[in-house]
């Protein structure tokens, strides 16, 4: 198109974003490049627009190209090759690049392409992955660990040699190493790709936003919770995002507790979110308290009454809102600097006259942005607080302390989610008033997840009524809620890089952050068995072994890390009954892990159930020719209770509007427990262990066997197909 042709694409010299560059080499697109000192990925159109980060401008180069499928050949094709490129960036997490080369390897293993039969970008995005990680790809390439990924990245190598060859000579080697530029570098690689020991938060190149002032080796940013609560998914997006331009800027965060409301707080929060924050991998340089600086804020509070920019106040709360959104001033305004030092004292002793006053900012009642309008700067609360007991009667509001503090500690950037901003002029006016250093804030949006609450407030009130089992509840969006449930921090990570630090609102699913997880966890979780207990069925194999005996198989075909399992095969052996709902007589079927058999009677009790099936065992079958693959486990004393563990959504609303009570949005059914039997060898799973229960989905083990009558329970991990698990 005449009036969109390519005029140049800036990327990092340390980070040469090679997806694209192959793609436009082997398209036979003109690409102009050169270096970028601002450190960002763009594409310069020749009509004035721009397009940032890799993948959204490799889906434009396949949608331009005059290749013949390059970005699939109907939109269900290109979907799937969405839904490759999103898996890309697992190959730049250092812990994960092998677990990402056996799923892929397994996937590959009758396929030529990654996606339908035609080479895509969902192919260059995988082979540059794989070419950026140099040696260490090239050390496997040369054992037989991965045989089909290595046929397909040969083949792909050999068609596209001359393309890719150059590409691979200009630009592999220079990318990851992290060489200083001018302005801001990415973050650190070591020469094989890895990262660091940090949380690779640059490894995605749509995160690549620059930070604004920001100068290299001199950023200081803080993480701030509030510990009146567990860290959830919501708080991760901003601990991830302030480590990610930490690294990025070769600077440091430091973790606050923003301890400022002792009524909600204590220091069961505070040890959790200590956890939680090094659950997420998040290197903080120390750890600071605001009720540290209690006694400057003080001191600063008593000097802008002195100065005439705040007044001691005891309008009743609810005409002070209303008096706040009429632009009304206060009657106790105009009060003299000896009337506030008077009535600040009152409220220092928490006398009943100093309980019904507080100390507002003296800013401006008629400005448009109302939260200038006098907001509160101290309170009155005799309740003692978690770490320094009952020595204060009177506690700065968030809105006072933060801009002192962040200044106070040296902090250059303050990152704040979206919903503060009418807030942001406050904070300027604040730090102005105080006479403090300007401290830049950050914004980007909150992450809101469906069927979600993430108020902390409205958390509690679960926790409070019994409705979930704690703030750790697998039902709860916190970090050890949904860790609990079987959450992988590297999918979590993941998901939060594909958002980067973008401003726009934006409700996500959690049938994406599930889909990422199983991609983690099936190339690598053992596999078990197990029959659900109700109604389940004998089958009797008349021909079957007449002493039991016992196989030693992999718990995973295709991963040797998983181990062995002992696996009994006998002539009585359970399946589900919803499997044996679908057998007609003298059907074939075959049993996993053994062979076929031919069910010759079914018997039913005279309300049509079926209670038994009788059959034998055909094991020359060929499985190819079975409709029924089947689960089932011997009958001995061996097998393992399980209680089987489904949870649901805590409300019934995708989005709850405002002003929406949750109350009404209740779902009435969060929780189901299916009996079951599983195999002997579930004896040995550790709490935490995450397997695949053949046929009904992914487990991770909460509480491991005691004792035969405690079963052990396996808590339902979701895939992202929203359906039920359990079978």
């Amino acid at each position: 198109m005449e009036e969109e042709r390519i005029k140049v694409l800036s990327f990092p010299s340390d980070s040469p974003p090679l997806s694209i560059i192959a793609a436009a080499k082997i398209a036979g697109i003109a690409l102009p490049t050169q270096t970028s000192t601002s450190g960002s990925l763009t594409l310069s159109l020749s009509n004035g627009l721009e397009l940032h980060g890799n993948y959204v401008i490799l889906r434009y180069i396949g949608r331009v190209a005059a290749v013949r499928n390059f970005y699939g050949d109907d939109a269900f094709h290109a979907a799937q090759i969405d839904e490759w490129l999103e898996y890309a960036p697992t190959l730049l997490l250092g812990s994960e690049f092998e677990n990402a080369c056996s799923y892929m390897d397994v996937y590959m293993e009758k396929r030529t392409f990654f996606v339908s039969h035609s080479f895509s970008i969902a192919d260059i995005a995988i082979w540059s992955g794989l070419a950026g990680a140099s040696q260490r790809w090239e050390s496997l390439r040369k054992s037989s660990k991965y045989p089909n990924l290595v046929r397909w990245y040969n083949s792909v190598s050999a068609e596209y040699s001359d393309a890719l060859n150059e590409v691979t000579a200009l630009y592999v080697g220079k990318k990851g190493l992290g060489k200083q530029v001018a302005a801001k570098p990415k973050e650190q690689k070591s020469a094989d790709g890895n990262s660091s020991d940090k949380v690779n938060l640059g490894s995605r190149p749509s995160s690549e936003i620059d930070l604004p002032y920001a100068e290299l080796g001199k950023v200081r940013l803080r993480f701030a919770p509030e510990p009146s609560g567990y860290l959830h998914i919501g708080h991760s997006k901003a601990a991830l995002l302030n480590q990610y331009f930490a690294q990025r800027y070769q600077g440091e965060v430091i973790l606050r507790f923003d301890d400022t409301n002792p009524t909600k707080e204590s220091n069961e929060f505070v040890e959790n979110l200590i956890k939680d924050v090094e659950t997420l991998g998040i290197k903080y340089q120390m750890i600071t308290y605001t009720s540290d600086y209690f006694p400057k804020l003080m001191d600063m509070a008593e000097k802008l009454i002195k100065e005439g920019k705040a007044y001691v106040d005891d309008t009743p709360r609810e005409q002070m809102q209303k008096e706040r959104m009429d632009g009304i001033e206060s009657k106790c305004r105009s009060n003299s600097v000896e009337e506030n030092l008077k009535l600040w004292k009152e409220m220092i002793a928490g006398s009943e006259r100093g309980l019904q006053c507080c100390l507002r900012g003296k800013l401006d009642m008629q400005d448009p942005n109302k939260s200038l309008r006098d907001p509160v700067y101290y309170r009155c609360n005799p309740v003692p607080h978690h770490r320094i007991g009952a020595k204060y009667k009177l506690y700065p509001t968030y809105d006072f302390a933060c801009p002192f503090v962040d200044a106070e500690e040296g902090i250059t950037h303050a990152l704040r989610s979206s919903e503060y901003h009418d807030r942001n002029a406050q904070y300027y006016r604040i730090q102005e008033d105080m006479g403090m250093r300007k401290v830049h804030i950050y914004e980007f949006s909150r992450l809101n997840m469906v069927y979600t609450l993430l108020s902390k407030r409205k958390l509690l009130w679960f926790v409070q009524m019994g409705k979930v089992d704690g703030w750790d509840d697998p039902r709860f969006p916190t970090v050890q809620g949904i860790v609990r449930r079987g959450l992988k921090i590297e999918a979590l990570i993941q998901f939060i890089l594909e958002q980067g630090a973008s401003k726009n609102l934006n409700l996500m699913e959690w049938d994406k952050l599930w889909t990422i997880n199983k991609k983690i966890i099936d190339p690598v979780c053992p596999r078990h068995t197990a029959v659900i207990e109700e109604r389940k069925v004998l089958l009797t194999l008349t021909d079957g072994p007449d002493e039991p005996f016992v196989r030693i198989i992999p718990r995973h075909k295709k991963y040797d890390g998983a181990g062995e399992k002992a696996t009994t095969y006998t002539k009585r052996i359970w399946i589900d009954y919803a499997d044996a709902e679908y057998i007609s007589v003298n059907e074939e079927v075959t049993l996993m892990d053994w062979g076929n058999a031919i069910v010759k009677e079914i018997i039913k009790d005279q309300d049509g159930n079926i209670t038994q099936l009788v059959g034998v065992l055909h094991l020359q079958g060929s499985v190819k020719t079975t409709k029924l693959k089947l689960t089932w486990l011997a009958e001995t004393s061996e097998l393992v209770n399980l209680s089987l563990v489904e949870f649901d959504y805590l409300i019934t609303k995708k989005k709850l509007e405002e002003g929406e009570d949750f109350l009404d949005a209740l779902n009435p059914c969060t929780k189901k427990e299916t009996a079951a039997i599983g195999d002997s060898n579930i004896r040995n799973l550790k709490q935490g262990e995450i397997l695949q229960l053949e046929r009904k989905g992914y487990f991770r083990c909460d509480v491991p066997f005691v004792r035969p009558s405690k079963p052990v329970v396996l808590i339902a991990i979701p895939d992202g197909r929203q359906q039920s698990v359990l079978k």
